[in-house]
């Protein structure tokens, strides 16, 4: 049962949902870590990118033309396919390619959640199902998603070519950067107080139901009544009848700020493995237990050293980028019929 004890954490990323199951789950661990939120870097100046001409730099990326009809495949190698669908394959060669062309964060969420593949192979294998069935009755040929395809090209050739003249040199950023951004921005790796708590909640019935208020409140009594025997067993209590429930009221280790400050008020007050005094809060009442309390600190260089090299590279790859855009602007100065453009938003509201 969701309950009111910690505040929403903010987004985060990840790769897209799995779709359907196609195929049996590949055995996987999934490992979780609090990370520090992402610092503002200070950058060095950066030398603007010489642009090339425009023929020049799309001859550098002459790109293949849209697909119009699948094109046959040399048959994958039974030891290489990594899962299958129909006539359908996923080779550990497409699985590379895919994991290689994503973002690098969502590269390192992969890295620490080797189960998020399994998402990756589904989402491929259904792309690949949809992809035959759109081929086979020729839909990319049809002059309306044929000319969409043909904008979504341009895009992704003038993306990639973008990413190309963008992307900093491997070394970068050096040793001594990293660790002069690292000491500029050590506030932001302050991990916060974290607690680790246990709770026992009952929930608060509709107003003017006097039975199910009448039932909450025995409810309640019957848990306090409990903990105040001798050799309590807080775990036991709070898993009530549900015997499978083996985590129940367990909430595992909570950071200061993600606490509501009506519970934080109390845990704050709370020695090591006590119990707190019934907490009412709208959706009911909360008996919290501290179980053992972490001290803030803050997270060394070797701790956070991949997060701070990506987000350095990030910044310094935007910069390299606004640069090349503003020098090609000025070499070739867009001029706009700024009359003709009105007349056709004008028309355009008609």
């Amino acid at each position: 049962m969701t309950t009111a004890l910690i505040m929403k954490p903010l987004r985060s990323i990840g790769l897209a949902a799995a779709v359907a199951t196609f195929v049996a789950p590949l055995d996987a661990s999934a490992q979780t870590q609090t990370q520090a939120p992402a610092p503002r870097t200070v950058q060095a100046p950066v030398r603007k990118p010489q642009p090339q001409p425009a023929a020049q730099a799309q001859a550098a990326a002459t790109p293949a033309p849209a697909p119009v009809a699948a094109a046959p495949k040399p048959a994958t190698a039974p030891e290489n396919v990594i899962a299958r669908v129909g006539d359908t394959n996923v080779s550990a060669d497409d699985l590379r390619s895919y994991v290689a062309a994503l973002a690098p964060r969502e590269q390192a969420a992969l890295a620490k959640d080797p189960a998020m593949l399994s998402q990756a192979v589904r989402l491929l294998l259904a792309n690949r199902l949809v992809l035959q069935e759109a081929v086979a009755k020729k839909w990319d040929q049809q002059p309306a998603v044929a000319a969409q395809l043909e904008r979504a090209r341009e895009g992704a050739v003038v993306e990639l070519y973008l990413q190309s003249v963008s992307t900093p040199p491997a070394n970068f950023p050096s040793e001594d950067d990293l660790q002069k951004v690292y000491e500029a921005n050590r506030a932001a790796f302050l991990m916060p107080r974290q607690f680790q708590l246990a709770q026992i909640f009952v929930a608060a019935p509709k107003e003017g139901d006097k039975a199910a208020e009448d039932r909450a409140k025995q409810e309640l009594d019957d848990v306090q009544r409990k903990l105040k025997a001798p050799g309590a067993d807080f775990a036991a209590i709070a898993r009530g009848d549900n015997n499978a429930a083996k985590d129940a009221g367990d909430l595992g280790w909570v950071a200061e700020n993600q606490i509501r400050p009506e519970i934080r008020s109390q845990v704050m007050g709370l020695a090591k493995n006590s119990v707190s005094e019934p907490i009412k809060l709208d959706d009911g009442w909360h008996i919290i237990k501290l179980i053992d309390t972490k001290a803030s600190y803050t997270r060394t260089l070797p701790e956070v050293r991949d997060q701070l090299v990506q987000q350095i590279r990030s910044e310094r790859s935007n910069m390299m980028r606004r640069a090349y855009l503003a020098e090609l602007l000025k070499q070739h100065p867009p001029v706009l019929n700024e009359l003709a453009l009105s007349s056709l938003l004008d028309a355009s509201k008609k």
